[in-house]
Order: structure tokens, then C-alpha cells, then sequence
């Protein structure tokens, strides 16, 4: 544009009109471009991401076991059998003290008992039964009454010596020779077993060859018995 229509659009009112709205258009082009940098960003939100919860663990519900019924059997019912009538028998009791058999003494058997076979006889010097056991003693022991009894006889035999002989209760007797002359029981007398009825002496004639003792001898209805199996009792 040259100089003269340039001078000429400045002496017009228009130009001014014209410069006065531009200004305009840049100062509130500018004002708004300023008053967008003082505001904050604009905050998005985000929608909330929902939670999400574990599942719950299924419960299983066990079945209850099926309760087990003792079954009872019927027990067979016995039958009553009648029972036997029993016979009483009246006869009142007697009651008897119990039977004590003692050693007449402790010694060494010097001859045994022997009636089924014969056996030699030092004093007589022949072969013999022998119808009772000797006893070693030493003179003036005590001899005992093997059981209790009643004295059936005292005597001085010729041939065995001083005797006593004691009646037992089931028919047994026994007899106790070759004792020192004085016996301490008589005929008659009562005795306990373990009494003292004697001692050892050395009257036996017919067993003066042996060293002293005791010739102890027992029967049962008038037949000899083996004294150790009668002490045994």
C-alpha cells in the first residue's frame, strides 16, 4: 500500500474503529489463554474396580453313621427239673479229736521190721523174723508213747526184758521192750501220745548182743504191722 492511502485510511474514523476491535480480540484472546494455565488439570476418575471376594469353601455335611442295634438273642428258658427227695439221716454227729502218732525216740535203726523174710539174729545166732525195729539209744532215754491209749499191760518178759504194751483205738497195740525195770506208767493208765511212759535199758535177753536200744513192735487185730508205716499215719 503506498504512503497516500495509507495516510488516508489513518485520518478516517474507521481505522480507529477497526485498530480498537483488534485490540479487543487479542486482549481477551489473551486473558482467557491465561486463565486456562492457572486452572489445575482436570482430575478423571477412574471407576472403582469392585472387589472381589473369595468364594466360600463349600461345607460338606458328612451323613451320620447308622447307629448299630445290639440284637439280643432270647436265652432258652430252662426247664425246672423237679428234684429227688433226699433221705435225712438223723444220726447225730460225733466229732472225734484228730489222731497224733510221734516216734516213741529219734535213733538209728539197727534192725527193721522183717516178717516175710528171715534175718539173722547176732544174739540168738540163727536167722529169725523180726516183728518190730530196734532203735539204737543210749541207756536211760526216754521213750514216748506213740499214741494215745490205755496202758493193757506192765511186765517183765524172759525173753525181751521190761515191757509196757498200750491199746490204740481201730485195734492197734503197741509194744515197747528191753526198757529199764521201772517203768513210769501201770497197767490201767491213760496215756497222750508223746507221753513218757519209760527209758531204754538193756533187759532184752534175746537182743543183749546188739548195743542198747529200743525194740518198738506194733499190731492191728493181733497181726504185726510195720511201725514206720504206722508212725506215717
Amino acid at each position: 500500500m503506498d504512503n497516500k492511502k495509507w495516510e488516508a485510511l489513518r485520518g478516517s474514523a474507521g481505522f480507529y474503529i477497526t485498530l480498537a476491535v483488534c485490540l479487543l480480540v487479542v486482549g481477551v484472546s489473551g486473558w482467557m489463554l491465561l486463565s486456562d494455565r492457572g486452572k489445575e488439570p482436570a482430575v478423571v476418575e477412574e471407576d472403582p474396580v469392585p472387589e472381589v471376594s473369595a468364594p466360600a469353601p463349600e461345607v460338606t455335611e458328612e451323613e451320620p453313621e447308622p447307629a448299630v442295634v445290639e440284637t439280643i438273642q432270647p436265652q432258652p428258658v430252662e426247664e425246672t427239673v423237679p428234684m429227688p427227695e433226699v433221705e435225712v439221716d438223723d444220726t447225730p454227729v460225733v466229732v472225734q479229736a484228730p489222731r497224733l502218732v510221734v516216734s516213741p525216740l529219734n535213733g538209728q535203726v539197727l534192725t527193721a521190721f522183717s516178717v516175710d523174710k528171715l534175718v539173722y539174729d547176732v544174739t540168738m545166732d540163727d536167722w529169725r523174723v523180726h516183728d518190730g525195729v530196734d532203735i539204737s539209744a543210749k541207756p536211760g532215754t526216754t521213750v514216748l508213747a506213740a499214741c494215745s491209749g490205755a496202758v493193757l499191760a506192765v511186765e517183765d518178759d524172759p525173753m525181751m526184758g521190761t515191757t509196757v504194751t498200750i491199746g490204740h483205738d481201730g485195734g492197734y497195740q503197741t509194744t515197747y521192750a528191753s526198757l529199764q525195770s521201772r517203768p513210769t506208767v501201770e497197767a490201767g493208765d491213760t496215756v497222750s501220745a508223746g507221753q513218757i511212759i519209760g527209758a531204754v535199758g538193756t533187759t532184752a535177753k534175746a537182743e543183749s548182743g546188739q548195743s542198747p536200744h529200743l525194740h518198738f513192735s506194733v499190731t492191728k487185730d493181733g497181726d504185726a504191722v510195720d511201725p514206720e508205716e504206722f508212725l506215717k499215719r
